[in-house]
């Protein structure tokens, strides 16, 4: 890692860290039913199923020991965009392959921020580790196919630093099983070869690299999205935020900032607790941390310590679709109050089966070269009874950067 005068030359640019988180990747979560929150992300929000893996058949003795406490050893891999996955689902007895307390309320099991190179991945790990940060594990998981370190956070969440996931393009199709021997448990040594060689070096093997998982639609396109007829009358466009209940708000801060490289961009006092919100590029927020003890008084699980995950939608029409959507099908709301998601305007608050609580919303506060937020006075000012249409905002639609087809 080259630095000069104590900082770090990332791509030609100097930063205090020897990387640069550029967005959430993907996020995962523990469920006690697996096939229920399948359901629900797939079915209801439209989450795609990209691919599973049964973990009981990955010969590491570690898995194999561990197996007898699985009641379910399935990973299951969706997207709503061409990433292989943007969210990874597994049961709450999957965590004991991995070393985790099957017991404490941490049912994230993985917060996944993607960098720029494989170069910063391999830096990021050095950095890390020299800073007394617990390393879980270093390499490269199949399916996805990225390059990967994995860390914890201060209150034992996973976090995952990554380059280069895999895209699952028009055709719907994962990489297959035979493609899988790129797979890596150290750090790699560098360079790697590229995607494209990779995908070579398969073909001159005689894998089949048509043959992978394909993505399966459980409903018919009957809404018009837009001028597109899609299964349901909104499409997810980016995830994140994410919020988490953390045990001393001050230290997980310093954690994200000092180790990770996030901004602070606002802090909330919100029932005499301190709340604050962390970015990583020019959303207002892609991280909320907020003191245990508000959990009880929100009325949110005491079983997990997310407060809860983002899903963006298109448009402020798909929202308020959303809403009328999944309330048909019997989806459970909750109220979350708008101090507590600053620099986002109308948003609802849904359950999954297990308790944990989805954010939907359409726009999120955009922050310029001055690195100052909107000031609050200056803020859409949102109404129970939300409105049919809105006035556009400086930055309406700002975030809208969904690539490709809708469906």
């Amino acid at each position: 890692m080259q630095k000069v005068n104590g900082r770090h030359n990332v791509g030609g640019v100097l930063l205090p860290q020897p990387f640069k988180i550029r967005r959430l990747g993907h996020f995962g979560l523990n469920l006690r039913s697996l096939e229920e929150g399948v359901e629900f992300y797939s079915t209801l929000l439209g989450f795609r199923v990209t691919d599973q893996l049964d973990l009981s058949t990955i010969p590491i003795p570690e898995l194999q020991s561990a197996l007898p406490r699985v009641k379910d050893p399935r990973r299951i891999f969706t997207t709503h965009g061409t990433d292989h996955h943007a969210q990874a689902l597994a049961h709450t007895s999957v965590g004991a392959l991995f070393g985790d307390d099957p017991d404490s309320d941490i049912t994230v099991n993985q917060i996944t921020f993607q960098l720029g190179t494989l170069e910063e991945v391999v830096n990021a790990l050095r950095f890390l580790k020299a800073n007394g940060v617990p390393i879980r594990r270093m390499g490269r998981d199949m399916p996805g196919s990225n390059w990967h370190a994995y860390v914890s956070d201060p209150d034992g969440h996973t976090i995952e630093l990554y380059y280069g996931i895999e895209q699952v393009g028009w055709d719907g199709k994962s990489k297959p099983l035979p493609m899988y021997y790129r797979r890596f448990d150290e750090v790699p040594t560098l360079p790697q070869m590229s995607e494209y060689m990779e995908v070579e070096e398969a073909i001159q093997k005689g894998i089949d690299v048509f043959s992978g998982h394909r993505v399966r639609e459980p409903l018919p396109g009957t809404h018009d999205v837009g001028g597109v007829l899609l299964p349901r009358p909104f499409k997810i466009t980016r995830i994140g935020p994410v919020g988490l209940f953390v045990k001393d708000v001050a230290k997980s801060v310093a954690f994200y900032t000092e180790m990770l490289g996030f901004v602070q961009t606002e802090e909330v006092a919100f029932r005499g607790r301190r709340c604050v919100f962390l970015r990583n590029g020019t959303e207002h927020h892609s991280l909320g941390r907020f003191p245990k003890d508000l959990r009880q008084e929100l009325g949110l699980s005491a079983r997990t310590s997310l407060m809860s995950f983002g899903a963006e939608v298109g448009s402020y029409a798909q929202l308020r679709h959303a809403v009328k959507f999944l309330s048909e099908k019997g989806a459970k709301f909750v109220d979350i109050p708008a101090e507590l998601y600053p620099g986002i305007d109308y948003a609802a608050h849904v359950l999954d089966p297990d308790g944990h609580v989805v954010q939907l919303y359409y726009y999120m506060e955009q922050v310029g070269w001055d690195g100052k937020p909107r000031p609050r006075e200056l803020r859409r000012a949102t109404r129970e009874e939300w409105p049919e249409v809105l006035e556009p905002l400086s930055d309406t639609y700002a975030d809208q950067t969904f690539q490709g087809p809708l469906g």
